[in-house]
C-alpha cells in the first residue's frame, strides 16, 4: 500500500516508545496530516515489525496525547491538530467582506513566496517527482477541460510546494489556510478562468511555479508564487469594479426609464 514506505521497522528496545516516537515524528513533520487514516492494525504492526499488543500500547499513548483517535469500525486517524482557523461566524463574515478577502490574499502572498523559495532550495528528488506528476495532471485536466480535476491539481500543487519547504510550522499552518480555500470561503476558482477566457494564464502560472521549484531556482520560484497571487488579486479587483459599474449602469437605466414614463423616482 502507498503508506508502507513511510513506516520503518523498529528495534526491540522499548518497542512501544519507539513506535510512538516514529509516528509523532511523521505527524510533526507534516507527512501524516490531520484526518489521515493510519494503515490497519495488522498492516501497521507488520510495517513496524512489532507485535499487535505493542502497537496497541503505542496507539493508546498517542490517543492519550491527542494525536490520534480511533473510530469504531473505521480505523485510527490523525487527530485535528491546528483546529479551525476561523469559526463559522467569522468565515461567513469573511465571505461577505471584500476587505478581509484581500487581507487573506496578502497573507497567502507572503507565505507562498517564502514557501516557494524554501522548496526550490530544499526539495528532494521525491518532492520534485511529486510536483512533476501534479504538473502533468494539471496539463491533462486543462486539455480535457476537466474542471474538477484542475481544481484538485491546483490544491495539490500548492500543498506539495509547501511540503517541499520542509518547514513543519509552515506545512501545518498552510494546510489550514488551504482548507478554507477548498471550501470556497474566499473565492470561486472558476471566476479566475473568466478573466482570460480559458484558464490559460492560470495554467501557465502553475507550470512556471512548479518547474522553478523542480529546477531549484529560488528567485524564479518566489517570483512565480508572488506573480500568481498578484494575478488573483488584480483579477478580483477588476471583477469587483466591473460589478460596481454594472450595478450603477442598471440604476441609471431604471432611473431613465422612470423619467421617460413620468413615474416618480
Amino acid at each position: 500500500m502507498a503508506s508502507t514506505a513511510i513506516f520503518e521497522p523498529v528495534g526491540h528496545d522499548s518497542l512501544a516508545d519507539a513506535v510512538v516516537t516514529q509516528i509523532e515524528d511523521l505527524i510533526a513533520s507534516g507527512i501524516l496530516k490531520q484526518g489521515r487514516r493510519l494503515p490497519s492494525e495488522r498492516d501497521l504492526a507488520d510495517m513496524l515489525n512489532v507485535s499487535r499488543p505493542k502497537l496497541r500500547e503505542a496507539l493508546q499513548v498517542l490517543e492519550e496525547r491527542g494525536l490520534v483517535s480511533t473510530r469504531h469500525g473505521e480505523g485510527t486517524f490523525v487527530s485535528p491538530l491546528t483546529g479551525q482557523a476561523m469559526l463559522p461566524a467569522l468565515l461567513a463574515l469573511y465571505g461577505r467582506n471584500e476587505h478581509t478577502f484581500f487581507d487573506y490574499l496578502e497573507y497567502r502572498r507572503e507565505q507562498e513566496g517564502f514557501a516557494a523559495r524554501l522548496a526550490a532550495r530544499r526539495a528532494t528528488r521525491a518532492d520534485k517527482e511529486r510536483i512533476g506528476e501534479i504538473l502533468a495532471e494539471t496539463e491533462r485536466a486543462w486539455s480535457e477541460q476537466d474542471a474538477e480535476a484542475a481544481r484538485e491539481a491546483d490544491f495539490a500543487l500548492h500543498a506539495a510546494i509547501v511540503d517541499a519547504s520542509q518547514n513543519a510550522t509552515l506545512i501545518h499552518m498552510m494546510a489550514s489556510i488551504y482548507e478554507l480555500t477548498r471550501q470556497g470561503v474566499f473565492y470561486n476558482r472558476d471566476f479566475l478562468k473568466t478573466i482570460d477566457g480559458s484558464g490559460q494564464r492560470l495554467l501557465e502560472q502553475h507550470l512556471e511555479l512548479g518547474k522553478a521549484v523542480i529546477e531549484g531556482d529560488e528567485t524564479r520560484a518566489e517570483k512565480a508564487a508572488l506573480d500568481h497571487i498578484d494575478f488573483v488579486e488584480r483579477s478580483f479587483r477588476l471583477g469587483i469594479e466591473q460589478q460596481r459599474r454594472e450595478t450603477m449602469a442598471e440604476k441609471r437605466r431604471m432611473m431613465s426609464r422612470g423619467v421617460r414614463q413620468g413615474k416618480p423616482v
